[in-house]
């Protein structure tokens, strides 16, 4: 990482605003919003609206660019949603889930506020220093217009970060030589994400498949019946900060004090979207 840059700034700031985007998945709003285009709650708009700026994609574009998710599961799902729901219909719905949702979360007062016009802000000066090449979920969603309303300023250029930093969190991962759900064995044993049982409910992989590729990994030396090794832990060091270093050009441009600024206002509002009610109890019960 640049030494213009503190080591944890990138996470630091990820972790402090992405809460507002992945909200968005789990509302109340996104349910009522995407039955009315036909959608099932859940999985079925989970992957139609994570992946509608891409188009009509089918099952192996979503699970190469989504990569942790059991290859089985996302064709459940795709490209059947397309027939239910045009991506340009879903797009538009998922603008209203996080208009709606944010203005419940945050209160009227906070979204028309001036801290979320400086937030907007900023975060939208960050998305000026990020690039297509290789990252094919952001260049996706770059490709659609801005919002006018600052509250969805600050959440479409959220969404542009956090997709951005997703795709070369991936490329990290394939250079590594780990499989989706081997990341996700590894990300589960570092004690900091799902659980086990959370982690296979929701990406769809059986006990089995975990099994084995528990197997894989203890063979290479990175987990042992403890957990990690030390040769896993410093993986998983090299992992997260290999990401930090593919998602510094944002902060970068905004420099320390912008940074600084935008990931305070950021966890602010997130603390408070948390405390009125953004995630199922039983989701945070499921993290560690």
């Amino acid at each position: 990482m640049s030494s213009s840059l503190t080591p944890g700034t990138a996470a630091r700031a990820h972790r402090a605003l992405d809460t507002l985007h992945s909200l968005t998945y789990f509302v109340p709003e996104a349910d009522e919003e995407y039955v009315a285009l036909g959608l099932r709650p859940g999985r079925m708009h989970y992957f139609a609206s994570r992946s509608a700026a891409m188009g009509r994609v089918g099952a192996g574009v979503v699970t190469a660019t989504f990569h942790n998710f059991h290859p089985g599961l996302v064709a459940r799902f795709v490209p059947a949603i397309w027939e239910v729901a045009a991506p340009a219909d879903v797009l538009a719905a998922r603008l209203r889930v996080a208009d709606r949702a944010l203005r419940r979360l945050l209160g009227a007062d906070v979204v028309t506020g001036p801290e979320v016009a400086e937030a907007a802000e900023l975060a939208r000066t960050a998305t000026q220093a990020l690039s297509s090449p290789g990252r094919p979920l952001y260049a996706a969603h770059a490709e659609l217009p801005w919002p006018a309303e600052p509250h969805l300023v600050l959440w479409h250029a959220i969404t542009l970060l956090r997709e951005h930093r997703g795709d070369g969190h991936v490329a990290v991962l394939v250079g590594a030589g780990l499989s989706g759900l081997e990341a996700l064995v590894t990300h589960t044993a570092t004690g900091r994400g799902f659980s086990e049982q959370a982690a296979r409910a929701t990406r769809g992989w059986s006990e089995p498949e975990w099994s084995d590729a528990v197997a894989g990994l203890r063979e290479r030396g990175l987990l042992d019946a403890d957990g990690l090794t030390p040769d896993g832990v410093a993986l998983r060091e090299r992992l997260e900060a290999a990401t930090d270093a593919l998602a510094a050009d944002p902060w970068l441009a905004l420099g320390p004090e912008g940074t600084d600024r935008l990931t305070e206002l950021g966890r602010g509002f997130s603390r408070r979207a948390v405390a009125a009610g953004a995630y199922p109890p039983g989701l945070l019960a499921a993290r560690r």
